[in-house]
């Protein structure tokens, strides 16, 4: 989802009607998709490890539940600062305009 709002934000972010786009904005969007999508690779593959971790540990002790959620709240947390991150990268595109 985090990818697909990133995606929307850079494609409207590009005038096709402009007579140039700017290697700035380029560079400007490719790291936006790559923070991004770099962050959401990161928090699966933490969520993945800590819910495997989970369960198997919930199997053993119920009581870890809340904490195997409060776990993997922190992992997602990783994916929503790369969108934020993201966000603030694309919106830097287009100032570099001397027009």
């Amino acid at each position: 989802i985090y990818g697909l709002i990133i995606a929307v934000i850079i494609s409207t972010g590009i005038n096709p009607k402009a007579k140039s786009y700017y290697l700035f904005d380029g560079y400007a969007h490719l790291s936006s998709g790559l923070a991004c999508g770099l962050a959401g690779l990161s928090a699966g593959m933490a969520i993945g490890i800590v819910g495997d971790a989970g369960v198997r540990a919930n199997a053993q002790q119920p009581k870890l539940f809340v904490g195997m959620i409060l776990i993997l709240i922190f992992a997602e947390a990783l994916a929503l600062y790369g969108l934020i991150v993201g966000i603030i990268l694309s919106s830097r595109a287009g100032q570099s305009r001397a027009d």
